[in-house]
């Protein structure tokens, strides 16, 4: 697997309007965290148009399941997306997944609520909130999304908090 190029990726969908929320460790990366992560993970709009649209980004990324046989058959295409629902892909800028859900939000209509646009790159990108990337995190379970939690209710606390006046200067 190569680096991911998450610029790279990001501009790809940006240009052919593909409405999308960026969620998971990226997200997490825009609001501050310190983690590391390998993949980019969106949730998309399953409309006929944006399906169409998300084609037209993905393809000339040459498309492939992640971790699934080579030999696999598999065709990026309105219908496979109608058909499915999350795919993990291996592009020629890295790895991307595209959830349709993401639990316990719901479709990308019941999660952009809980996103805002977000300058990246020159782009404007719709990011998850950081309660809503808690709330994710934890339904998902695993061992490295229950990791970041604390980091990022942190993360949500410092934002919340009001800053804090520095000392008066002391006089001689």
């Amino acid at each position: 697997m190569s680096r991911t190029r998450f610029q790279d990726l990001l501009a790809a969908l940006s240009r052919e309007r593909v409405e999308f929320i960026l969620v998971g460790g990226w997200a997490a990366v825009v609001h501050g965290s310190a983690h590391i992560t390998q993949d980019v993970d969106v949730c998309y709009s399953r409309s006929p148009e944006n399906l169409e649209r998300l084609c037209r980004a993905v393809l000339p990324l040459k498309p492939a399941l992640r971790g699934a046989p080579r030999d696999l058959p598999f065709r990026l295409d309105p219908p496979t997306l109608k058909a499915g629902l999350n795919f993990t892909l291996e592009t020629e800028l890295g790895a991307l997944d595209l959830l349709g859900e993401l639990s316990p939000l719901g479709g990308y209509d019941q999660v952009l609520p809980h996103s805002s646009a977000v300058p990246l790159f020159g782009l404007s990108v719709r990011v998850l909130s950081l309660s809503a990337l808690i709330r994710a995190k934890r339904a998902a379970g695993r061992p490295k999304d229950l990791l970041m939690v604390p980091e990022l209710e942190a993360l949500e606390a410092m934002q919340q908090s009001p800053p804090v006046a520095p000392p008066p200067p002391r006089r001689a």
